[in-house]
């Protein structure tokens, strides 16, 4: 755990600020942070990273900005020294295409990958909401992410959706299924699981829905086989990040006393009483 935090830490403190507020890190120092000692090796990484934000229609010069400058070699020679000013979700981009042998990649992988899922609103915002506030927030992306990914699951060939979707659960809860998971928390039949999860587990849930995403738009996935392959995978890549992190796995968190929809039955409730 020790070790985690001193590489959070690390990444928290080549973190730039900009003249807007706008949080950035700068490549060539994020590149030593990832333990690369050479710039043309990084750059094969950062390539990957910027044709994958392209893949993902997201503009790359939103993310990845060339700040290339002019630095001294000599007394009077000088040459250009390339470098990018990335934002947080190119820093995930990079990880994600970075030589997984690294532990720091994978480590750099979860870092970036959830504090990028809480940058639609700033840290500090998160950091004040309830725990209930956190659970609404994050189950709200993982509906967004559930989406994005079954439209990208149905083009590489995949029809049943619930196999599919079971094979990333498989991974990532050591084989449990959707009506496992449903079973061990007590829930009603067809009640919602995701409903029923913490935000540590949404999480981790919504780190698996994208992760599945990217890796079946970059290996241009076309079978059902295939796909539900790669779900497999990912929920158990991600399993094993979280025990090489010392985490909780997922199924020893918690299950919250109410699920969502019981809290915004309350809430809506609670709502009208106020309004007569």
């Amino acid at each position: 755990m020790k070790e985690i935090n001193k590489n959070n830490k690390k990444f928290e403190d080549i973190k730039h600020i900009d003249e807007n507020g706008a949080e950035f890190w700068y490549a060539r120092e994020l590149m030593i942070c990832l333990n690369y000692s050479k710039w043309s090796n990084f750059k094969k990484v950062i390539s990957k990273a910027i044709k994958s934000c392209e893949n993902s229609d997201i503009s790359i010069f939103d993310h990845f900005a060339d700040v290339s400058k002019m630095v001294q070699i000599g007394s009077e020679a000088q040459r250009e020294q390339q470098d990018y000013k990335l934002t947080r979700y190119a820093c995930y981009l990079i990880a994600q295409n970075g030589d997984s042998r690294k532990k720091v990649i994978a480590l750099a992988q979860t870092y970036f990958a959830v504090q990028t899922r809480k940058q639609e609103i700033t840290e500090k915002e998160y950091g004040m909401l309830t725990e209930d506030e956190k659970r609404f927030y994050q189950r709200n992306l993982t509906r967004k992410g559930n989406y994005s990914l079954n439209q990208t699951a149905k083009k590489a060939g995949v029809k049943n959706f619930d196999k599919f979707h079971n094979y990333g659960y498989k991974g990532l809860y050591n084989g449990e299924t959707a009506d496992d998971i449903a079973k061990r928390k007590g829930l009603r039949y067809r009640e919602d699981i995701l409903d029923n999860m913490g935000s540590d587990e949404l999480i981790a849930n919504l780190f698996r829905i994208s992760q599945t995403e990217q890796k079946l738009k970059k290996d241009n996935i076309k079978t059902e086989k295939e796909a539900n392959k790669t779900h497999y995978n990912i929920g158990k890549n991600i399993r094993e990040v979280i025990a090489k992190n010392g985490g909780t796995m997922p199924e020893d968190l918690p299950t919250p006393k109410k699920s969502l929809k019981q809290l915004e039955k309350e809430n809506n409730k609670s709502l009208k009483s106020n309004q007569k």
